[in-house]
């Protein structure tokens, strides 16, 4: 069971870096509040950096700070290069430098970085083994920034990084890691990944955005205000109500992660502080629920670290089982199963483990969680595929159902798992326990609860039974009851210590605070001031003298007189109990404390002979340990218990049984006292036996300082391997500028040699410095004849302008520039020539000086050829106008006899038909079947000819006469279309489907027409046998699609109408042919037609503005794509155009 979003791992220092009580590093409130984004890499990593700083957006509200290792010898490039490829100012670091959002910091050479207090320091790098520059800087920005601390590992050999990116997931904050695609050296990052530390892994270039979404929930968090958890009481009440509610009490979880929540719930429920919270949480039960459940976020899946389950079936299983005997069960519970993920793979790697043998074997897994809704979702066993993505396809078909979109678990595995709704913290835990495996939860518990959590599991767990923990964990405490067996892994083995079971107390003090909340209105009336004197005198007065005492024995608290039985040692000062116990309690006082604190239970030892200053005295002391402190504490009680008498009543000296028989007495008590005492030390001396196997146990341990022999030995193939890393950083930096010196170079020399205009530069007294080929050759000149002279002075006052000088003379002090100036000038051996003049300021890099350069070009063809062009224009926009009028006049004589040809046409078509007609008619039964068809035959052609007269007037129509454009509503156009084909529709049992079609400004006769054409063709052409299907579908064009389409206009809207059927097609090749007019692909026998409708419809969709293309396969079919804007521009101006 996870309880939050974000896993904290406790972050292990390096030697070097163990902070202490001077130099440990601490926030300061003047941190500015902002991300601060930590970014390591090693060898090629300067790619890495530069798809990275790409990504970045200019105002992101972040600071980068870059850390690469850099040759200690060699100046850095890294700033130069790095400004060139972002407009985000690209800083290298000095000492003392505050951070800032939305800049980059990098690095120099030979350094190694902190960050204090938002300030960046820079210290000489050590010549150390290693170069851990990022793992330093890692751990001071988690100290620092704590939860706003964000940290990348990208491309480079070795490990460095993976401790920093510990520390900061431990104070909250986010980690990333570079894939192993992108990554040109994918050692860093896989380290990072391995060690459990990472968030997410990814490309560089998507890391920008996927840091912009964090922050935006940071925020959120974040602007609540900090006033809302100074009262504390409160937020007691809160945990209160949340333990009333759901039974689980979270006043030892990690409180700042609990703030963090709580927080993120005031913002959903619009609370301004969290008293005003408190009172929405005890008028709504489902914000309490809400509540609980964001506690209880499940961070849980299948195979979760792979590594941990293969060992699990390759290392612990085996041991399992070979202690067990035929028949015997194995008994496994995984505390905190959340939804169940982990317990059926539990399950999983049991079968894969037994095979067939699963069948003899008897297996329990327990599974518990204090969520009921993660319960009843385990019990019901059923996961979405993407709570399943992580396993194998082999696995998913062996172990799964597939059910409604998502998947069941088989009932041969479900059978194997009990869930059950418990809290392992106060709950009794299950017994005889095999292996438990309780994974990243206790990192969301302190020291008191972790180490209450390993009793209960070293309770339930048999001998040599296993734990499991998650990778992130590592309770201090663990050593005391476990010995490890895989490190790495967090797996560990049982010790054969007694055990140490810590029963909850019925009434704890915190819930003793709890029910005081819960009950404020009920509250004890406070003590009046003369009853907390009386109980202050009681308390001084009549009471024995105590001590308090930690697990480590020193004195903590004193309460009376205590000097008759402790007083302080010589020599060093020290709190330390039994250096300052009097003589004769030193023993007894170590047994008795022994066994309060191994028993967890009170202890007294009574009658202890003990000597102050000289005198003899008997004393008693009261051990009670006390319960519910977060450290194990004891109170030492101390009284002096009455010498006994010398003679008793009814005794005289020297009578018998006097003082012998109290001597006697006496040592008898020693005697049994002395043999109490030896038992306690013969059970001590077998813990301490069982420790020193304990120790042996852990000689394990010891070969990590064999490894760091060998360490030493690998230390030459380190510093060789850092510094070939170093060389190719610096190598890669070098080459990059080198490159870009030269392309720099090369461009500026090319663009001045090859450039057409003369170009010339100027000092500030108008003097030539130099000029290029192109300068020298257009004016005849020699290098001689014009360095240092001055420019207006040249080829005898040539360029004595006035204005030109003035205008010159005002470039440098003045800062302006001379753009397109004009002037006429004659030369000797060119004539008269127009020259244009542009010039600006520039600086010689090597001496500062400050230049004019000046630019000149010859425009004199220009103004020819544009005089020309203005005089050829006009000439031709005559003509054009006359042309006009004729072709006007032409066009209405070409209408005139188009109508008249088609008149004095159709009327012999006309009386051939009804001639033919009436011969049928009346001599129908004398005609022979012969002269029958020849009849049909003149009567089809007079009507086919008829036909193609009227499309070649329509034809003509189109292309004379104006458009006048209305809105037409394409639905209704088709369903008058569809009424004129309703008998052949009905013959050909055709089926015809449309989209809602739009209503566009267009033509309504020629779309009257288009949507005929179409339709006709579309039954016309149809296969033998198969019915027509048409469907006539709608799409608008987006503005990328429009720019697809040449002909079209961007700034239009249109929409594409595609008529598509199921008829004969044809071979795509014809796809521009038949839009021709006149054009046939089939036969004329057996489908009619004049060849002038596609014709006819093309001409339709440009008198649109439009296009028409089509889509066709041989026997399968046509789709006639129609593009039409939906509203039209000036028609008037549109055909002008």
């Amino acid at each position: 069971m996870g309880f939050f979003d974000i896993h904290f791992p406790i972050f292990m220092f390096p030697t070097a870096m163990v902070p202490t009580k001077k130099n440990n590093i601490q926030p300061s409130a003047t941190i500015q509040n902002f991300p601060v984004i930590g970014i390591g890499a090693s060898a090629g990593g300067l790619d890495a950096f530069k798809q990275f700083l790409k990504a970045i957006p200019e105002k992101s509200g972040m600071a980068y700070v870059l850390v690469q290792h850099l040759s200690p010898s060699h100046e850095s490039l890294l700033p130069e290069i790095l400004d060139k490829v972002t407009d985000i100012p690209v800083n290298e670091i000095t000492d003392d430098i505050h951070l800032a959002p939305d800049n980059i910091y990098v690095i120099p050479a030979n350094k190694i970085l902190t960050t204090f207090d938002g300030v960046l320091k820079l210290e000489p790098r050590e010549k150390i083994k290693k170069n851990q520059a990022i793992d330093v800087f890692f751990s001071s920005l988690a100290a620092v920034h704590k939860e706003l601390a964000v940290g990348i590992v990208l491309s480079g050999t070795g490990s460095d990084g993976s401790m920093g990116l510990e520390a900061i997931k431990e104070h909250g904050g986010m980690t990333f890691a570079q894939d192993q695609k992108s990554a040109a050296y994918g050692e860093m990052p896989e380290s990072a990944v391995n060690a459990g530390v990472v968030d997410f892994v990814m490309a560089p270039g998507e890391m920008p955005d996927k840091l912009l979404q964090i922050a935006v929930v940071r925020k959120e968090e974040a602007d609540i205000d900090e006033e809302t958890w100074k009262d504390d009481t409160v937020y007691r009440q809160v945990l209160a109500l949340l333990q009333q509610q759901s039974n689980v009490d979270f006043t030892y979880y990690k409180q700042t992660t609990i703030r963090r929540r709580i927080a993120r719930r005031m913002l959903n429920a619009k609370a301004e502080n969290i008293t005003e919270y408190l009172k929405i949480l005890r008028a709504d039960k489902t914000e309490q629920q809400a509540l609980f459940q964001d506690l209880l976020i499940p961070v849980t899946s299948f195979f979760r670290d792979p590594l941990t389950f293969d060992a699990l079936s390759e290392k612990v299983l085996p041991v399992l089982f070979k202690n067990k005997a035929a028949g015997e069960a194995i008994r496994i519970w995984v505390a905190g199963c959340s939804t169940g993920q982990e317990a059926f793979t539990m399950a999983i790697c049991l079968c894969e483990f037994l095979g067939d043998k699963i069948r003899d074997q008897r297996i329990q897994i327990f599974a518990s969680d204090i969520s009921e809704i993660a319960i009843r979702k385990a019990r019901e066993g059923k996961y979405s595929k993407s709570e399943v993505h992580m396993l194998s396809e082999e696995r998913l078909r062996k172990y799964f159902i597939e059910s409604n979109g998502g998947y069941l678990i088989n009932k041969s595995i479900r059978d194997m798992c009990v869930f059950a709704i418990q809290n392992f913290l106060k709950d009794p835990p299950f017994a005889k326990i095999d292996l438990i495996s309780c994974r990243n939860v206790l990192i969301y518990m302190n020291g008191f609860l972790q180490k209450k959590a390993l009793n209960t599991f070293h309770y339930s767990l048999q001998k040599n039974g296993f734990l499991m923990l998650g990778k992130s964990e590592t309770p201090g405490v663990v050593s005391e009851s476990f010995s490890v067996f895989i490190r790495n892994l967090k797996i560990y083995t049982r010790k054969s210590v007694p055990g140490r079971f810590m029963h909850v107390a019925t009434e704890r003090k915190d819930e003793q605070v709890v029910k005081k909340d819960l009950k404020a209105a009920k509250a004890d009336i406070p003590l009046t001031g003369f009853r907390k004197t009386a109980e202050a005198i009681l308390l001084s007065k009549y009471t024995p003298a105590s001590v308090i005492v930690n697990d480590q024995m020193d004195i903590v608290h004193i309460h009376g007189i205590i000097t008759p039985f402790l007083e302080p040692s010589p020599g060093k000062p020290t709190y330390n109990i039994f250096k300052m116990a009097r003589e004769g309690l030193g023993f007894e006082l170590r047994n008795a404390l022994y066994k309060a604190k191994f028993n967890n239970a009170q202890v007294i030892k009574e009658g202890i002979p003990s000597k102050i200053n000289g005198r003899q005295q008997l004393v008693t002391i009261d051990i009670i340990p006390l319960i519910n402190t977060v450290e194990p504490h004891f109170l030492v009680v101390f009284e002096k218990t009455p010498l006994p008498e010398l003679f008793p009543a009814g005794q005289v000296p020297g009578s018998e049984g006097t003082a012998s028989q109290l001597k006697i007495e006496h040592l008898e008590n020693e005697l049994a006292q002395t043999r109490e005492d030896m038992r306690s030390i013969t059970e001590e001396q077998e813990a301490a036996n069982e420790e020193l196997q304990t120790a042996s146990e852990e000689l394990q341990s010891s070969s990590e300082e064999m490894q760091s022999l060998n360490e030493e030995l690998e230390t030459s193939r380190e510093e060789l391997q850092s510094s070939n890393e170093e060389l190719v950083i610096l190598n890669q930096e070098l080459l990059d500028k080198q490159e870009q010196l030269s392309t720099a170079r090369l461009y500026s020399e090319a663009i001045v040699t090859t450039i057409r205009e003369p170009l010339i530069i100027l000092d500030k007294n108008l003097r030539v410095k130099t000029a290029n080929t192109s300068f020298y050759k257009k004016f005849n000149f020699s290098e001689k004849d014009t360095e240092n002279k001055l420019f207006y002075e040249l080829q005898d006052n040539q360029w004595d302008d006035q204005v030109l000088r003035a205008l010159l003379e005002k470039i440098l002090p003045e800062k302006t520039r001379l753009e397109d100036f004009e002037i006429i000038l004659n030369f000797p051996s060119l004539g008269e020539r127009t020259m244009l003049l542009n010039a600006r300021q520039i600086v010689n890099e090597n001496t500062a000086e400050k230049l004019i350069l000046l630019a000149i070009e010859d425009i004199t063809e220009r103004k020819t050829t544009e005089l020309n062009l203005k005089n050829f224009s006009d000439e031709l926009e005559t003509k054009v106008k006359e042309r006009t009028a004729d072709l006007v006049q032409t066009n209405m004589q070409l209408e005139q006899f188009a109508h008249a040809a088609s008149h004095d046409l159709q009327e012999p078509l006309r009386k051939i038909v009804t001639f033919s007609n009436r011969l049928q008619a009346k001599h129908k039964n004398e005609f022979s079947e012969e002269v029958s068809s020849y009849l049909e035959k003149i009567e089809g052609a007079s009507t086919r000819m008829s036909r193609l007269i009227q499309d070649l007037l329509n034809y003509s129509y189109l292309i004379n006469h104006d458009i006048l454009f209305a809105p037409t509503d394409l639905d209704e156009t088709l369903k008058d279309i569809l009424n004129d084909f309703e008998l052949l529709i009905d013959q050909k049992k055709a089926k015809i489907t449309s989209d809602t079609l739009p209503i566009i400004e267009a033509i309504p006769l020629q779309m009257n027409q288009l949507f005929y054409n179409l339709i006709s063709n579309a039954l016309k052409f149809s296969l033998d046998d198969v019915p027509p299907v048409i469907h006539i579908s709608i799409h608008s064009l987006s503005e990328k699609e429009t720019r697809k389409h040449p002909g079209l206009n961007s700034k239009m809207k249109y929409c594409e109408i595609i008529f598509k059927d199921n008829g004969i097609g044809f071979d795509q090749k014809y796809g521009e042919q038949i839009f021709t007019i006149f054009q046939r692909l089939n036969q004329p026998a057996k489908y009619q037609g004049t060849g002038i409708g596609l014709a006819l419809t093309k001409k339709i969709i440009e008198n649109h503005h439009g296009e028409i293309y089509v889509e066709a396969k041989e026997h399968v079919g046509a789709a006639f794509h129609i593009i039409l804007p939906t509203q039209q521009f000036n028609t008037v101006q549109l055909d002008k155009s």
